[in-house]
């Protein structure tokens, strides 16, 4: 059995863009992120589960610190850095950029599995 803890709209702000001028100030980005993490526990303790609100504290931090060209090396990034601190069997995360005019977002999409799966 594998359930599933559910991030949706968490906002981001960091330095993204290919060309240098797009760098130059934060934007903000969308990210959606499904940690599927086995059987829940039968105790109702935090100890027992992924701290959803650490995970997102996290991930700003790591949007936020330096900068980036693609959103595909922050979806990247994000993915591995979750399943390398947290008991995660699998992680997808989804970004969404709003860069485009007469577009409502673009955005990647990656699933990673953990090479530690119990």
């Amino acid at each position: 059995m594998n359930d599933q803890i559910l991030i949706r709209g968490l906002q981001l702000s960091c330095l993204i863009g290919v060309p240098a001028e797009e760098r130059a100030e934060r934007q903000n980005l969308r990210a959606h992120l499904t940690l599927e993490v086995g059987a829940f526990s039968k105790d109702d303790r935090i100890d027992g589960t992924v701290d959803y609100k650490e995970v997102s504290d996290s991930v700003r931090q790591l949007a936020a610190a330096g900068e980036r060209h693609l959103l595909e090396t922050l979806a990247q990034e994000i993915a591995a850095f979750i399943l390398e601190h947290y008991p995660v069997r699998q992680v997808r995360v989804e970004l969404e950029k709003f860069i485009l005019p007469e577009t409502d977002w673009v955005g990647v999409v990656v699933n990673r599995p953990s090479l530690n799966r119990d």
